[in-house]
């Protein structure tokens, strides 16, 4: 456990048992703050985000600084984390503070200038973000809200929206979610399980339908009306 503690020089073998301490734990410090905090990079998330990376890299990189203090700091820092969210989901004053309310930066067609300074972002921002979602026109626009984590939701006018078959009043099938049976030529036993097949039925309608080997198929999906779809390897 040398390597754990600060030397005047470090060997190739104990810069590498740093890193791979460090590694894992940061991995284990992630999965406890939850996959929260790496889908969505709000204030907090943030903020743990650029301490924890400047923490732990400087005893990667100086022998002379021990892996101990890290540690101890990021432990702090990831129990500070998990209460701030506790606080955040209970207390909603402290919620509001973090993480505001959404606040419109068009509205009517109209664009909302003093909002647009309150979220502290430009025209030409505003702009690329309408032309991402394929709006070329800001009056097609009912309401866009800018969001707590910097990201803006548009809402057309109703004139404007994609008709749906609910709007022409179509009927529909049901929604069916193909299942994953077959993926980089291993077969997905728990899924086969589930629809109520086995490996022999599989191999079967894979053979006489598509005269294809399992380990040829990149991709295999069935649903519930038994109708197999597979993609081979090329």
């Amino acid at each position: 456990m040398s390597f754990f503690h600060g030397q005047e020089s470090l060997t190739a073998i104990q810069w590498i048992l740093r890193a791979i301490v460090a590694f894992f734990f940061l991995l284990f410090a992630a999965k406890i703050m939850g996959q929260r905090s790496i889908s969505q990079l709000r204030l907090l998330d943030f903020i743990m985000a650029l301490s924890l990376g400047n923490i732990i890299a400087h005893p990667l990189s100086d022998e002379q600084l021990g892996l101990k203090g890290s540690m101890i700091t990021i432990t702090v820092l990831v129990l500070l984390y998990t209460v701030g969210v506790f606080l955040s989901l209970k207390w909603h004053k402290f919620r509001n503070w973090l993480e505001p309310s959404p606040f419109p930066v068009i509205k009517n067609g109209q664009i909302i200038y003093k909002n647009l300074a309150k979220a502290r972002i430009s025209i030409d921002f505003l702009l690329s973000e309408l032309r991402k979602e394929k709006i070329e026109d800001v009056q097609k626009v009912a309401l866009a809200l800018w969001e707590p984590d910097g990201t803006i939701s548009f809402f057309l006018n109703p004139q404007h929206q994609t008709l749906t078959p609910a709007v022409m009043q179509l009927a529909t099938k049901p929604f069916v979610f193909p299942r994953t049976i077959i993926k980089e030529g291993k077969i997905q036993f728990n899924e086969l399980k589930q629809i109520g097949k086995d490996e022999k039925w599989l191999k079967n309608k894979v053979k006489t339908t598509y005269h294809a080997d399992v380990n040829d198929i990149l991709l295999a999906t069935i649903d519930d009306n038994d109708h197999l779809k597979i993609f081979l390897c090329k």
